[in-house]
């Protein structure tokens, strides 16, 4: 029960309205300075607060003589993250962070220091400038074991936090600098985050767009039905929860169910937190968790495994006889909706035949390019066909929805960059991200 406790302080969960007092309005005044205006509040102390704060300039980093033992075969076939060795200080987990790296910096030695021979971009070696990795080319002087030293700048990400503090005066407070999922600096008790201000690496001026003012405090919750989702749709699950009977819980999905790029993938992962959580709300019940996730795949993949397979559909999805499936896949984002009633249709039959009830989860959001989005506010709205086919699916057959993208979509009115929640700046959430999962999950029980 003290594990269970300390989860639930780790990952609170978001239940109180979403509207904040008189939200501060911020207003470009120079290429660096920010007009910030907290209008007087009837229920506070009456009196406007004004003030214009200066944001520092972004600095790049300086990175000398980067040893790298060898360099792979540069391909320029694949990914930009796996086109050769990444540099160290752009890596995002199992990639790296796109466009942080100065382009004109990036000089490649045969050994530290002066001394060493400058190899050319080209002939000796080639690099993706954009995602910062570099790799042996076709016929130059690099042998396949030779040690290379790279030295280069860089412009990581960060995120400043306008507080306003106990005394009424407006605080800028400088967030870390990270190649990835960089966070803001939080609010103390008694203080007011006010707005967040994001710099994505080299940034020449600020924008509109770097400035996120905090609209509202947290997800504005619906006020919950008189029967909740799970009475409607999971009328199985919650009489054996309700009667203390073990309810078997199959989590199924790609990486992001898998977890293990977490640091403490057994508390953080989406399922575990659903699952404190759960068992939180109705301490009598008894909950079996079985996760099958298989990163990089997706609902095909498994339906493609032959007999035997680790992944199989039949064995290991179906043959696990859960009472409840949970999906999760991001990977299946490229579907469209009659792609979605089609295979999904035919998933549903088979859950229906072993007596299994199903909530599938709305995806998060994923990098910016990959969503055909161009900016990270003013995106309530997720624009991908595959989530729409999946509220259409879940409308028309009776199936659960539980909405983690309607969550992540209004990230920007809490001051939150999605893309801050990803830990290798691309599609795997971080301990936060998921407990928005956790989040919608829990919003259909009653």
């Amino acid at each position: 029960m003290i594990r269970l406790h300390l989860l639930l302080l780790l990952f609170p969960t978001l239940l109180l309205s979403g509207a904040v007092p008189s939200p501060a309005k911020l207003t470009l005044v120079g290429e660096w300075q920010v007009r910030v205006l907290i209008p007087a509040d009837p229920g506070g102390p009456g009196v406007a607060v004004e003030v214009v704060v200066s944001v520092p300039k972004p600095e790049a980093v300086e990175v000398q003589a980067e040893a790298h033992a060898s360099l792979p075969r540069f391909n320029p076939r694949t990914a930009g993250w796996v086109k050769g060795r990444p540099l160290n200080a752009l890596r995002a987990q199992e990639t790296t962070t796109p466009y942080l790296l100065d382009r004109e910096s990036l000089v490649v030695r045969t050994a530290a220091g002066n001394a060493g021979e400058v190899l050319q971009m080209g002939q000796d070696y080639e690099a993706d400038l954009d995602w910062g990795t570099v790799g042996r080319a076709e016929g130059g002087r690099i042998g396949t074991n030779q040690p290379v030293y790279a030295s280069y700048r860089y412009y990581p990400l960060r995120l400043h936090a306008l507080i306003l503090t106990r005394d009424q005066k407006v605080e800028l407070r400088l967030g870390e600098p990270r190649a990835a999922a960089p966070k803001a600096k939080s609010a103390q008790p008694g203080e007011r985050a006010l707005a967040n201000i994001w710099l994505p690496g080299r940034v020449e001026r600020l924008e509109p767009k770097h400035l996120l003012p905090v609209l509202e405090a947290n997800y504005p919750e619906a006020p919950k039905p008189v029967s909740s989702i799970a009475e409607q749709l999971l009328p199985n699950t919650m009489r054996k929860i309700r009667t203390g009977k073990s309810v078997r819980i199959l989590a199924w999905g790609d990486s992001v169910t898998d977890g293990g790029y977490l640091p403490d993938p057994a508390r953080e992962r989406w399922q575990n937190q659903f699952l404190a959580r759960l068992q939180q709300r109705f301490p009598g019940a008894k909950f079996e968790l079985i996760s099958e996730a298989w990163g990089g795949r997706n609902t095909a993949s498994y339906l493609a495994e032959p007999p035997g397979s680790p992944h199989n559909y039949r064995e290991q999805v179906l043959g696990a006889k859960p009472d409840l499936i949970v999906s999760e896949f991001v990977n299946d984002a490229g579907l469209s909706p009659q792609q979605v009633e089609e295979r999904y249709s035919k998933l549903l039959a088979d859950f229906r035949g072993i007596q299994a009830e199903w909530i599938i989860l709305t995806p998060h959001y994923v990098r910016p390019d990959w969503m055909g989005l161009t900016r990270e506010t003013d995106i309530d709205s997720d624009p991908r066909p595959y989530v729409a086919g999946l509220r259409q699916f879940g409308a028309a057959h009776g199936v659960a929805i539980a909405e983690g993208s309607k969550r992540y979509g209004r990230l920007w009115r809490q001051g939150i960059p999605y893309t801050t929640l990803m830990l290798n700046s691309i599609n795997h959430p971080d301990a936060q991200g998921m407990g928005l999962f956790a989040d919608a999950l829990m919003e259909l029980f009653p």
